[in-house]
């Protein structure tokens, strides 16, 4: 999953976190619509366009790029995108754009032919990794931080995202789209984490909700209905299941206090007696201390 592609369903699903980010008020991202355009006759595309829904008045067209590797030539399509848009369009809205750079030295820096536009207050640039002040007012902008995190960073990061998540008040459908898109967010910036290193990060209720959860859900029914056709075997099957669920929590334990899980946390989230915990955690001690 491409960079451009997390932005593209954050702003969908959260609109208001790309008016944060322009600091404007969220609640006009009620007045917009959100889409992806693609100029055919060059082969372009824009990231993210929000035209108003508005007929009334013309607020402006916001056109925004999320801009990761380096390019000398950005400015010149990020500006051609524009007029080619705006040239085949009816609408007489102004408009503003919007530039998301992980960071100062990704942006290639004042261009000659383009200064006017840079300089004239149409164009903003918002460099991803100085929001940490802001990111503490805001889950949105938090998202966007865990994004960018270095790959050492993005555990703790997601762990407090996520009971940031659980105490702010969210409609049921929000906080899974949100839950849903910290686990996309991980898979991708994560890909040698196993789905259930992913799902130990996430508490019960919210793990109902990722799609890991339902994934695992599915298959589970897919062998029980496997396992149903057989008859005789049941009992003993749902012994080995058991065992393996066992052996699997134990297993993640490690992993827990490696990021930096308390031993009374992780036997919460993990349905264990503490001493089961506390005998894993001496267990794999001492067996790096053989090693």
């Amino acid at each position: 999953m491409k960079t451009d592609t997390l932005f593209y369903r954050l702003f969908e699903a959260f609109p208001g976190i790309f008016f944060e980010l322009i600091n404007r008020s969220p609640e006009e991202a009620e007045s917009y619509q959100f889409s992806s355009v693609e100029v055919k006759q060059l082969s372009f595309r824009i990231d993210g366009v929000f035209v108003s829904n508005i007929n009334a008045i013309h607020p402006p067209i916001y056109f925004a790029e999320v801009q990761f590797q380096s390019d000398s030539r950005f400015y010149s399509r990020f500006f051609a995108e524009i007029f080619l848009d705006l040239n085949k369009t009816e609408l007489i809205n102004d408009w503003r754009g919007v530039v998301l750079y992980p960071s100062r030295n990704i942006d290639p820096g004042e261009t000659p032919r383009y200064q006017e536009l840079l300089h004239s207050g149409r164009v903003s640039r918002i460099y991803l990794d100085e929001l940490g002040e802001i990111a503490e007012n805001s889950v949105g902008i938090a998202t966007i931080q865990l994004i960018v995190a270095q790959e050492e960073q993005a555990i703790p990061l997601a762990q407090n995202l996520i009971e940031r998540v659980r105490a702010e008040t969210f409609q049921q459908q929000s906080q899974a789209d949100l839950l849903q898109l910290i686990e996309a967010i991980l898979v991708y910036k994560l890909p040698q984490l196993s789905r259930e290193e992913i799902e130990a990060m996430f508490s019960l209720d919210d793990l109902k909700q990722t799609r890991v959860y339902q994934e695992a859900l599915e298959e589970g029914r897919q062998e029980g209905r496997q396992e149903g056709r057989q008859e005789g075997r049941q009992e003993g099957r749902q012994e080995g299941r058991q065992e393996g669920r066992q052996e699997a929590k134990l297993e993640l334990i490690p992993f827990l206090i490696s990021v930096g899980i308390s031993l009374e946390e992780i036997a919460v989230r993990l349905g264990l007696e503490l001493e089961q915990v506390q005998q894993a955690a001496q267990s794999s001690t001492e067996n790096q201390n053989e090693g």
